[in-house]
């Protein structure tokens, strides 16, 4: 169909996804949903009408019809959401070789085989049928994409206020969580390129032991160079490196620490939220302090 014929809102529609699935392509198919909506915004001409907010949930137009056709990429194969993030596929990027309009509408069409299948609806079900069913389904996983998205917003905000000796802290109550034992974290000043050394005993008899050093700037990403400096500190048998960057990594500094002899992790904002969640109970009640979380259950959508 083209443009001219299409609704308002599917117009919208067709812009901001093409836009969204087109800028995760140019970012190496991997981004912060929140990340991606503000680029969106950014990218794509929006009047008053896309930019107002629905009176009932307060939810601004043009990101709501983003997310809700959003869920049909992620049935399509295309779109894979995951604590926050986003990741283009394969297929997705191929997808955008249709273009815009052709994109959303096969993305479409392949959810409404969905939906079908998932709710055993008859071979030639009626129109309305699906278009109801398929609606629900959306609005569903829609709202829960915003909830989630809207979650991992305030983790990052209250992480983003942070300075770099309290992120320190949170790295080093994560790894304690973890069984680790921190006999040193750097005070102020200068730390010979360890924030952090890590044991698996008091006295770090045991392998591993761990060097970590730590960058909380979140709008810089680490360079290759801080990397390698790491690795050189890396001297003894069982010494491993883990490098925290709130910045995220250099795609030469990921490259190098995958293809090094001596181990190094690398772990940026998004993974240090997951592991803070996934080993929050194991904190002690003074380090829960530093970033406490709740977590909240609901109805998961459908998969």
């Amino acid at each position: 169909m083209k443009k001219d014929k299409l609704s308002k809102s599917r117009a919208l529609a067709v812009k901001v996804i093409y836009a969204a699935l087109t800028i995760l392509k140019e970012k190496g198919g991997e981004l912060p949903g929140r990340i991606v909506i503000d680029a969106v915004g950014k990218r794509v001409e929006l009047d008053d009408w896309a930019k107002a907010r629905y009176e009932k949930t307060g939810y601004i137009r043009w990101e709501s019809i983003l997310h809700f056709f959003s869920v049909d990429c992620v049935k399509a194969g295309w779109l894979v959401k995951k604590k926050g993030i986003w990741f283009l596929t394969p297929e997705g990027e191929a997808a955008l070789k249709l273009g815009d309009v052709k994109l959303l509408d096969t993305a479409t069409e392949k959810y409404r085989e969905w939906v079908k299948l998932r709710n055993n609806l008859d071979q030639e079900p009626g129109e309305q049928e699906i278009s109801e069913v398929a609606i629900s389904e959306r609005e569903r996983e829609m709202t829960v994409d915003e909830i989630e998205q809207l979650a991992m917003d305030g983790i990052r905000k209250f992480i983003y206020s942070k300075n770099a000796y309290e992120f320190q802290d949170l790295a080093a109550a994560l790894l304690r969580a973890m069984g680790y034992f921190t006999p040193f974290v750097a005070p102020k000043g200068k730390d010979g390129g360890v924030d952090v050394v890590a044991y698996r005993d008091p006295l770090g008899t045991q392998a591993p032991r761990i060097k970590i050093q730590i960058k909380h700037k979140t709008t810089t990403v680490t360079p290759v160079q801080d990397v390698r400096q790491l690795m050189g500190l890396l001297q003894k048998d069982g010494d491993v490196g883990i490098f925290f960057s709130t910045g995220g990594f250099s795609p030469d500094a990921k490259t190098t620490a995958r293809s090094s002899q001596v181990h190094v992790e690398l772990i940026d904002l998004e993974r240090f939220i997951t592991l803070w969640q996934e080993f929050y109970e194991k904190l002690t009640d003074e380090d829960k302090n530093l970033l406490p979380i709740l977590p909240i259950y609901f109805v998961a959508p459908s998969s």
